[in-house]
C-alpha cells in the first residue's frame, strides 16, 4: 500500500465519525418533530450519545487490538456500527434511537481508534504528526459535504435514509481495509488481554507529565469542537434564520477550514507540535474575547451573521491545528503500548469532552454568547496548560543533558 492510499484509507476510517455527526445535523428538526415533538430540544442528544458511545468504545478497542490484531477489531467495530445503524433506521422512539446511536458510536470506535494505533505502528514523532495532518486534511473534506449530502438524502428518502448511507459508507470502508491494509501488529508483538496489564499501562501513561497534560488539553479542545457541532444548526436556524441554507454554509466553512491540516503538515516538522497548539489556542482566546467584548454577533444583519461565520471557521481551524498534534504529543513516548495508549487517550478525551459540552445545549438562549464564553474559558485553560507543558519539556531536556 502506498503512503497516499494509506492516508486516504485511514482518513475514511476517521471520517466515519465525522459523517455520523455532520450528516445528522440537517435531520435534527425532522427527528425532533417525529420522535420528540413535545421536547424538540432533546434532538441534539443524538450527537451527544454517539460521542459518549465512541468514548466508551475507545477504551476497549485499543487493548483488544493489542491482543487480537488491528484488523479483526476494526472489522468487528464496523459490523457493530452497521447493525446499530439498522436499529436506528427502524427506531420509533427517540429513546431507542439514542441507545442505537450510543452503540453506533461504540462500533465506530473500532476503525477510528485502531487506525490511530496502526498509524503509530508505522510512524512516530513529527513524521507521525505530518501523516496525521494529511489524514486530517482528507478527513476534513467529509464535514464539508456531509450536511449537503444529508439534505439531499432527506429530500429523497427522508431522514431515515441517512442511516442507509451510514451502512453503505461503513461497508465500503471495511471492504477496502480488508483487501488492501496489511496487519501491522505481528503475532509475536501482541499482548495478552489482562486487566492488570491495562491498569499497569494506564498508570504508566498518566505518570508521564507530557502525556497527562496533552490529554487534558485535547479534552478541552475537543469539547470546544463538540459544543460548536451541537449548537451550530440551532444558531443558524434560530439566531440568524438561515435554516434553509445551513448545509451549504456549514459545508463551505468546513472546506475552508480544511486548510488548517495542510498548514499544519507544512509547519509541524519545522516548528513542532507544541508551538502550533499554543499559537492556535492563543489566537482563539483573542478572537473570542473580541467577539464577546465588542458584542459583534449582535450587529444588525447581515454583519452579525458574517462575524459568526468567520468565528465558526476559526473554531474549525483551531481543531485542525490542535487535535492531531496533541494526539501525536501524547502518543510519542508510548509506541510500545500504542493500542492501549490510543484507547486511553481517545477514550478519556472524547468522553469527558462530550460530558463538558452537553450542558452548553441547555444554556443556549438564542444567542451566540453562551457558546463564546464556553470557548474562551476552555481556550484559556488549554493555553495555560500548554505553557506548563513547555516547562515540563524544558526540564526533561535539561535532565537528559546531565
Amino acid at each position: 500500500m502506498s503512503r497516499a492510499e494509506f492516508v486516504a484509507l485511514v482518513a475514511m476510517m476517521f471520517a466515519t465519525v465525522a459523517f455520523s455527526m455532520d450528516a445528522m445535523l440537517p435531520a435534527l428538526p425532522e427527528i425532533a418533530a417525529e420522535l420528540s415533538p413535545l421536547d424538540p430540544e432533546r434532538a441534539p442528544l443524538v450527537l451527544t450519545t454517539f460521542f459518549f458511545g465512541l468514548g466508551l468504545g475507545t477504551f476497549l478497542a485499543g487493548p483488544l487490538s493489542d491482543t487480537f490484531g488491528r484488523k479483526p477489531v476494526m472489522i468487528f467495530g464496523a459490523g457493530l456500527y452497521i447493525a446499530a445503524s439498522v436499529v436506528a433506521w427502524a427506531s420509533t422512539s427517540l429513546e431507542l434511537m439514542l441507545v442505537a446511536r450510543a452503540v453506533q458510536g461504540l462500533g465506530a470506535s473500532g476503525p477510528r481508534v485502531v487506525a490511530m494505533a496502526v498509524t503509530r505502528d508505522l510512524f512516530s514523532g513529527r513524521e507521525m504528526a505530518r501523516i496525521v495532518s494529511f489524514i486530517m486534511m482528507v478527513f476534513a473534506l467529509v464535514p464539508g459535504f456531509a450536511p449537503a449530502m444529508g439534505v439531499g438524502i432527506i429530500s429523497v428518502m427522508g431522514w431515515r435514509g441517512i442511516y442507509v448511507a451510514f451502512v453503505i459508507f461503513s461497508f465500503f470502508t471495511v471492504i477496502w481495509m480488508v483487501l488492501r491494509l496489511p496487519e501491522t501488529l505481528p503475532e509475536e508483538n501482541r499482548r495478552p488481554l489482562s486487566i492488570t496489564a491495562i491498569f499497569s499501562a494506564a498508570r504508566y501513561i498518566f505518570g508521564l507529565p507530557v502525556v497527562r497534560l496533552s490529554i487534558v488539553v485535547q479534552t478541552l479542545s475537543m469539547a470546544v469542537l463538540i459544543s460548536m457541532l451541537m449548537l451550530v444548526q440551532q444558531i443558524y436556524s434560530e439566531t440568524y434564520g438561515r435554516a434553509d441554507t445551513f448545509a451549504y454554509w456549514f459545508g463551505a466553512t468546513a472546506l475552508i477550514s480544511a486548510s488548517a491540516s495542510w498548514i499544519n503538515a507544512v509547519l509541524v516538522v519545522r516548528l513542532g507540535m507544541r508551538r502550533l497548539v499554543t499559537f492556535a489556542l492563543g489566537a482563539q482566546i483573542l478572537l473570542s474575547s473580541v467577539l464577546l467584548g465588542f458584542g459583534l454577533t449582535t450587529l444588525p444583519e447581515p454583519y452579525g451573521f458574517a462575524v459568526f461565520v468567520l468565528w465558526q471557521i476559526s473554531l474549525f481551524l483551531q481543531a485542525g491545528l490542535t487535535l492531531g498534534n496533541l494526539n501525536a504529543i501524547g502518543m510519542e513516548p508510548l509506541g510500545h503500548v500504542a493500542g492501549i495508549a490510543a484507547s486511553i487517550i481517545g477514550g478519556v478525551s472524547t468522553m469527558f469532552a462530550a460530558l463538558m459540552a452537553a450542558p452548553v445545549v441547555l444554556l443556549f438562549d438564542g444567542t451566540v454568547m453562551p457558546l463564546a464564553m464556553f470557548v474562551v474559558t476552555l481556550s484559556l485553560a488549554g493555553f495555560g496548560l500548554m505553557l506548563m507543558l513547555a516547562r515540563v519539556e524544558t526540564r526533561q531536556k535539561t535532565f537528559r543533558r546531565r
